[in-house]
């Protein structure tokens, strides 16, 4: 018998873009600066009003659209880099600079709430987040530790493991791993699903699910 999988509101869409390049990742970092200095700026606006749209729902029950609209481009933008780059390099077609929609192998909505929660506003972000956040802390930021035993020992993120092992894969064979790829797929899904409801787009609690490949399940 197959389960039927809750559709959750943040949808992550990545399609493995190949062929792909054998060495255009060893450069990727240097090509999307101007990318990092424009997502910098972007998620600085982005912190400051979700506390704007923080106190709104508090005394309205309502995320501003605008404010909304805003900060999910910056969420899809940051994923389009991300994709491009060290989160997944899973193609090789620079990201466009648009906050909006884009002909892109990589995208992510999020449904608009009508209605929000004034209590859980309070709580989400720094409570009910926290199994999350280790969860997130295990996937992104434990890995493999290098170095001596001097204290200089510097830890790659799992991610980070991961994503090597495919560059690698691709400068060897001039392929990417289809179960690699589902698996990092699976771990940015829950990243952002996290951030989303941390950044109190969603009430609906993210599920402890790793959902795999390359779009979300139906």
């Amino acid at each position: 018998m197959s389960e039927n999988i809750p559709v959750y509101p943040v949808a992550l869409r990545g399609d493995l873009d190949e062929p792909l390049s054998r060495w255009l990742w060893l450069v990727k970092w240097l090509l999307a600066i101007p990318h990092y200095i424009v997502l910098l700026a972007l998620w600085v606006a982005v912190t400051v009003l979700t506390v704007v749209a923080g106190f709104a729902i508090l005394f309205t029950g309502r995320y501003p659209r605008k404010i909304f609209d805003f900060n999910v481009g910056v969420l899809r933008w940051s994923w389009r880099v991300q994709y491009y780059t060290y989160a997944a390099l899973g193609t090789d077609k620079y990201p466009p600079f648009t906050l909006g929609t884009a002909d892109y192998p990589a995208d992510l909505n999020i449904d608009y709430p009508e209605r929000l929660s004034r209590g859980l506003v309070l709580v989400k972000w720094w409570l009910l987040a926290i199994p999350h956040y280790l969860v997130v802390a295990a996937l992104v930021g434990g890995g493999a530790t290098i170095g001596g035993n001097h204290g200089n020992n510097m830890a790659i993120p799992l991610l980070g493991v991961l994503v090597i092992i495919a560059a690698v894969a691709l400068l060897f064979t001039g392929r990417y791993p289809g179960r690699l790829f589902d698996f990092v797929m699976g771990v940015n899904r829950w990243l952002y699903r996290v951030i989303a409801y941390a950044a109190l787009m969603r009430d609906e609690y993210p599920p402890f699910r790793l959902d795999q490949g390359p779009r979300e399940p139906a």
